[in-house]
């Protein structure tokens, strides 16, 4: 049985490595400034981005294994469980982290704005990878967070820090941006096994069983978290995953309503409850009801 530790605040993560507290809701830690460090297999219960410069570790992150090479970013949210079990090695290791609970935002607009930052459950093959100039921007942050935590507490000191974490944040979502568009080809083949996967659920007949296809069941066959593969489809596509498979299942209605087939065989070969389910996506894609669409055919 693995042996996870529970790091219920950034002071539980601080006291492992060594690092000594300068704020009970946030830390920033130099790694080689603590080095050597050993492993630990964190249950968290805080927000968390991690970047190594020179690090080649096997840690696990959710279900699954990552080999964690320099350049990467890894970014962790509270109810996550990730990193190495201790083993009793110690590592050298150079890089950041930042760590941050929960209610060093609470009463701020990022307190509801952080659910958008949809990276935080990407699984960790999904992660980030750095260009050069990038890490340095990285950097640039963290020190500046370490500089005003290192300040005489005032009235303000939450506000700044909480103003960079946002920048940080922003940061991150526009390099998975461009990661998104370097890797166009890699995302392209992405998009032909999504369509793949939908002719072939609808083939095997799993509607009938599982009705409408969903995107976590997509995500999932795709090897990608909901998040990610949603993120991904909608740059590719500029429409949301489950808009993308809602009309990919309301082209198969036209074909099928053009062969003849009535509006309760259509829906119900399609994997819909109902037909008024049918009905009104029909209308919300098409602009007209399924009945309306048979008329204008035979016109």
């Amino acid at each position: 049985m693995s042996k996870i530790m529970k790091i219920k605040n950034v002071g539980d993560y601080n006291h492992w490595v060594g690092q000594v507290d300068q704020h009970p809701l946030v830390s920033v830690i130099e790694y080689a400034e603590l080095s050597p460090v050993r492993h630990s297999l964190n249950n968290y219960s805080v927000y968390g981005i991690f970047f190594h410069d020179k690090a080649d570790i096997d840690l696990t992150y959710g279900c699954g294994k990552y080999d964690y090479k320099e350049g990467t970013v890894i970014c962790v949210a509270p109810g996550q469980i990730g990193g190495k079990e201790d083993n009793g090695e110690r590592v050298e290791l150079t890089g950041w982290a930042l760590l941050f609970h929960p209610d060093l935002l609470y009463g701020t607009p990022l307190e509801k704005a952080i659910k958008n930052y949809t990276f935080f459950d990407y699984r960790v093959n999904e992660a980030l990878h750095m260009t050069d100039e990038e890490h340095d921007i990285f950097v640039l942050l963290m020190r500046q967070i370490k500089d005003e935590l290192q300040k005489r507490h005032d009235d303000l000191q939450n506000a700044i820090i909480v103003g960079y974490i946002e920048l940080v944040l922003n940061f991150c979502q526009r390099f998975y941006n461009r990661q998104f568009v370097t890797r166009r080809l890699e995302n392209t083949d992405v998009l032909m096994k999504f369509n793949s996967l939908l002719r072939e659920y609808y083939e095997g007949k799993l509607q009938l069983q599982l009705g409408i296809p969903t995107v976590q069941y997509c995500a999932d066959k795709l090897c990608m978290s909901a998040n990610y593969f949603g993120d991904l489809i909608k740059k590719m596509t500029g429409d949301t995953a489950s808009n993308y498979i809602r009309q990919y299942v309301i082209q198969r209605a036209r074909n099928e309503l053009a062969t003849g087939a009535n509006i309760s065989q259509v829906a119900y070969e399609l994997g819909f409850d109902y037909p008024q389910h049918l009905s009104r996506l029909f209308k919300k894609f098409c602009q007209c009801t399924p009945t309306e669409y048979v008329r204008r055919l035979r016109e």
